[in-house]
């Protein structure tokens, strides 16, 4: 004897896989006991042989990757065009790699740096400074992380940039003196002997040689330039050069597609050497170009040899890196992740005393998003006024009627947005043509037109009549589906006209009036072609900014972080509607 599902009269009886799954659970529960028939006990078995919750398992499975298969291209869709850009811009707000990435030496020394003493850090961070910022200046990385601190701290741009071309003075100081001495310092095979294999550089003389016989001999000649590998022992002896000079080889072989057996070696090298020279000894060193580099020894040895003071050299590219703000600048922010951009987001900063509010006139973020939130409510309600009686009228014509009319509504998406934007830069202009009607008829005085352009009055007209055909479209869709019977049973029962619309169709049509609500806010808060246009220095949203960062300043991290404010700022908002008029109200029709 069966029994009844359900009790409800919505309650559905037909047969699920799940039913029958389940079904077959029950069955394999009960194998024990014998089945009609049969004094035999055991699981039932499906036509095949195979136990029946078994294949019913499988045929399960089956379908719901089949399922899976017709949805998956769509998800695709979704995780690449929508939950990946969120991440990247999530990830974008807090990263902060290039400092540490482009100064390692100079972070690692700044750790030790107390940055709220007022004095400058010591020899050691201006000598890893001087190794950093030369190899980011001959990688032409050093503008971009110019670029980066100038976003916290005006002026360090230009300071890079500066730099990268200031700091070879620094070597040619020791440069100039080297080559005095002998002239091989200031060539590409002395060095290559002095800091390579013999191997390598027997190869590079036989390549030479190869290469003059076969232009000797009118001959064509292409064969590569061997291969330069430096000393294992050399390293020993010069350390500091050994390894400044592999990162040149490295840069001229990967860069710069070229031989460091013919390219001479940055001025950061012959730094280097001098160093080495000074702090070691090489009196026992009798490998290549042995007496050229004793020579050398002797000279940085003698009372006569200029050296260069790092501290002083770097005043002298640019005053500023005296300043102790900017080392400040680097080490504030070296970690590999921070929450800067965030800060700067809400007017703060980073300091070295922690998180404090920027100066009065420096604070624009919450200006704009206050402002962006208040307009955004205000097109909101604007556009629920003018499309009520609207989408009323065209839920309440006959269909024919209203079909017409609807494609006046649908009329401007077939317009530009930015043509409809420009045409309203001209209408309300105060040489427009609304002014010049409101002349005509008196209503405003001629030396007393009215200022919409360029301020919050003008976004608001401009963007009401942009996003209204949101506003109507649900509204219309829900009014459409509320039966006319209603009312004039209300009326029957003696409500007056007023009483029956208020109380019996307003409430029907508000789920349309809160899809309209939500779709006109969430599409108003994220323009910026209109407030740009019409909306001057005080009708613009914080859209704009955003807008700004990524394409002017390129600071995308701000961007982000104020991408990510806003996105939080919606969800909330999202959120509360939710709790007070509850999202399942929320719908297009039916």
């Amino acid at each position: 004897m069966s029994t009844l599902k359900g009790s409800g009269p919505q309650t559905s009886d037909a047969p699920t896989p799940e039913d029958a799954f389940h079904e077959a659970a029950a069955l394999d529960a009960r194998e024990s006991e014998p089945r009609h028939g049969s004094g035999n006990g055991g699981p039932v078995l499906a036509a095949d042989g195979t136990p029946l919750k078994r294949s019913l398992a499988r045929a399960l499975r089956a379908q719901k990757m089949r399922a899976l298969a017709l949805i998956a291209p769509l998800l695709i869709f979704v995780l690449l065009t929508f939950i990946a850009p969120i991440a990247d811009m999530l990830f974008r707000s807090v990263e902060n790699q290039i400092v540490r990435d482009t100064l390692p030496r100079t972070v690692e020394a700044l750790a030790d740096w107390d940055d709220t003493s007022g004095e400058l850090p010591g020899d050691t961070v201006f000598d890893a400074a001087y190794t950093d910022i030369f190899l980011a200046a001959e990688y032409k990385l050093h503008t971009r992380l110019g670029s980066r601190l100038n976003y916290e701290l005006t002026g360090v741009s230009s300071l890079f940039r500066k730099s990268g071309r200031g700091l070879d003075d620094i070597g040619e100081v020791y440069l100039d003196q080297f080559e005095d001495l002998d002239e091989a310092w200031d060539e590409a095979l002395p060095w290559a002997e002095l800091m390579g294999t013999a191997d390598s550089v027997a190869a590079y003389k036989a390549w030479v040689k190869a290469e003059d016989k076969a232009k000797e001999n009118n001959e064509d000649f292409n064969d590569p330039i061997p291969a330069f590998e430096m000393r294992d022992d050399i390293a020993d002896v010069l350390p500091r050069t050994a390894e400044a000079y592999s990162r040149f080889a490295t840069f001229v072989r990967d860069e710069d597609e070229d031989s460091p057996f013919e390219e001479e070696p940055w001025t950061l090298v012959v730094t280097r050497l001098y160093e080495d020279l000074r702090d070691g000894d090489v009196s026992s060193y009798n490998g290549p170009r042995a007496e050229m580099l004793k020579a050398a020894d002797a000279l940085v040895d003698s009372p006569d040899f200029q050296t260069a003071d790092l501290q002083a050299a770097f005043g002298e590219i640019d005053e500023d890196w005296l300043d102790t703000r900017v080392w400040q600048t680097i080490k504030t922010y070296s970690p590999a992740y921070t929450n800067g951009y965030f800060l700067n987001a809400v007017d703060m900063q980073k300091t070295p005393d922690g998180a404090a509010m920027r100066d009065e006139d420096e604070r624009i973020y919450g200006l704009l998003f206050k402002r962006t939130m208040f307009m955004s409510l205000v097109i909101t309600f604007s556009c629920i006024a003018l499309a009520y009686p609207v989408a009323y009228l065209l839920s309440t014509l006959p269909m024919r009627t209203a079909n017409l009319l609807m494609i006046l509504v649908l009329l401007p998406f077939w317009t530009s947005l930015l043509v409809r934007t420009s045409a309203w830069k001209v209408m309300l202009q105060q040489q427009g043509v609304i002014n010049d009607v409101l002349v005509w008829l008196g209503l405003v005085a001629d030396d007393g037109r009215l200022v919409m352009i360029n301020n919050q009055l003008g976004t608001i007209i401009a963007m009401t009549h942009i996003l209204l055909p949101f506003m109507i479209l649900p509204m219309y869709s829900v009014m459409s589906t509320i039966p006319p019977t209603y009312v004039r049973a209300a009326k029957s029962l003696g409500a007056t006209n007023w009483t029956s619309f208020w109380r019996v169709y307003f409430p029907q049509s508000v789920p349309g009036i809160g899809a309209g609500s939500i779709l006109v806010f969430i599409l108003s808060i994220g323009y910026y072609i209109t407030p740009e246009i019409v909306g001057g220095t005080t009708g613009t949203f914080i859209s704009n900014r955003i807008a700004y960062h990524i394409s002017s300043s390129l600071n995308w991290g701000l961007a982000a972080a104020l991408g990510t404010i806003l996105l939080a700022v919606v969800l909330i908002l999202y959120w509360a509607y939710d709790r007070i008029v509850g999202i399942d109200n929320v719908k297009l029709g039916g």
